[in-house]
């Protein structure tokens, strides 16, 4: 086998297996090694494939889905030039296929010369291998399905050419890599410097799940729209009182967008001195990125936010095109003012200037969107929609007095209460 005659398609984060694999291809039937030290190489690959299945939910023939995962997580030269625009011109194409050809070879190996010559029928199991959804520590169902999806499509390539176009249509629908295979990252700062990892799990939230706030639900998605499809677009503030859906918004935006090449990374205030880096990690990838900060604001004493206003607006290096802000707060203005800011008489001489410091940061977001707290016949609504949404059956007049019950020991009108007051329902079924 010819796996260190690679030439972009190096680097795997996970290339041990292959190289395994690829020894024993290349060595099962050779005198030179003893067999049962062979035979016991063979029993570990198909441990490394059980274990791979079981953290990322793979089914069907494993050693295939393993090449598909390598291929589709690989970063380089040519699948970061494909993802989201597809196939790319130049010379990198040859390249690219000089690799898929020896993928090819190992895709297409048959292995029951191996089992026969070895002993090891066992390796039969994970050739048609049934997983449970419950399996998969990594992917989420949907992303484990398209990688399987694909390594069956693989099967039906009948050259390496066929099966070079069928990977770029995949970097072309849905990417390459973290950012290709999730919706939403956190950033973690370690020993080794400033890593963007995905979020696993996010709540499946939609549009048309958020009852009410029609408005400002358009105005977000028309700022969102004219983004993904390269036009000009604005930092975004969405703030009002507590438990209006904010947050439930941004969610609505990380699932409802995702398909057209649009990414969240959620960043914390203490974190705010690592955006430089984060910027530099994903400015020139072919995503759209939304930098997103929850519950925003700042005490006098926090000077963090003056990260965020040099890299939203004022630095020498102009903020990449594909990059915007979204941030949500139950503050207005994000930074805490006093009467004494305003008055003539205090320490600082220029008043004046301290006003204007404490509401720069505020003035770089182009669109700010409010949530008010809805009034009763409105709390009222959203928890009538809630509640059918849930296949709660209880009769109409019995559902809002009990509701009315709820919100007035448990934090008022907002759409968090209505929902806790289902949830709460729920589990009294």
């Amino acid at each position: 086998m010819r796996e260190q005659e690679l030439i972009v398609y190096r680097d795997f984060g996970e290339g041990q297996l292959l190289y395994d694999m690829a020894f024993l291809m290349t060595n099962y039937n050779n005198e030179c090694y003893n067999k049962e030290d062979m035979r016991g190489l063979f029993y570990k690959c198909i441990h490394g494939l059980i274990e791979i299945a079981g953290t990322y939910g793979f089914h069907g023939n494993l050693w295939h889905c393993y090449l598909a995962n390598l291929l589709v997580n690989n970063e380089n030269s040519y699948s970061c030039g494909c993802e989201i625009r597809g196939e790319i011109q130049g010379s990198i194409n040859e390249v690219a296929l000089h690799d898929i050809v020896i993928f090819k070879e190992f895709y297409d190996f048959d292995f029951a010369p191996v089992m026969e010559t070895l002993g090891v029928s066992e390796y039969a199991m994970t050739e048609s291998y049934t997983s449970s959804r419950e399996e998969s520590k990594v992917y989420n169902t949907r992303i484990c399905s398209r990688i399987c999806e694909l390594a069956e499509r693989f099967s039906c390539d009948g050259s390496a050419q066929e099966m070079k176009a069928t990977l770029t249509e995949f970097y072309k629908e849905y990417g390459v890599g973290k950012f290709g295979l999730h919706k939403s990252f956190r950033v973690v700062h370690d020993e080794a410097g400033v890593h963007i990892v995905p979020i696993l799990n996010i709540a499946h939230v939609h549009f048309d799940d958020l009852v009410g706030y029609d408005l400002q639900k358009k105005k977000l998605q028309d700022n969102t729209d004219a983004f993904v499809a390269g036009k000009k677009a604005n930092n975004c503030l969405l703030f009002g009182d507590a438990g209006t859906g904010k947050s439930s918004c941004i969610k609505a935006v990380a699932n409802e967008y995702y398909d057209k090449g649009l990414r969240i990374i959620e960043i914390y205030k203490h974190q705010f001195q690592d955006l430089n880096q984060v910027i530099s990690q994903i400015k020139n990838r072919n995503y759209k990125f939304i930098i997103y900060m929850d519950d925003l604001s700042f005490e006098e004493f926090e000077i963090e936010y003056k990260y965020l206003k040099a890299v939203i607006e004022g630095g020498l290096e102009k903020k990449p095109e594909n990059i915007l802000i979204y941030a949500t707060s139950n503050r207005r203005h994000l930074i805490r003012e006093n009467y004494s800011d305003k008055e003539e008489i205090r320490e600082d001489m220029h008043t004046g200037d301290t006003v204007q410091e404490k509401l720069s940061l505020v003035y770089r977001f182009g669109v700010t969107i409010y949530f008010g707290a809805p009034n009763k016949k409105e709390f009222q609504n959203i928890v009538k929609n809630l509640a059918a949404h849930n296949g709660i059956e209880l009769p109409e007049e019995t559902l809002l007095l009990e509701a009315n019950k709820w919100e007035l020991s448990h934090g008022g009108l907002s759409g968090r209460t209505a929902q806790q007051f289902v949830d709460y329902l729920l589990g009294q079924q």
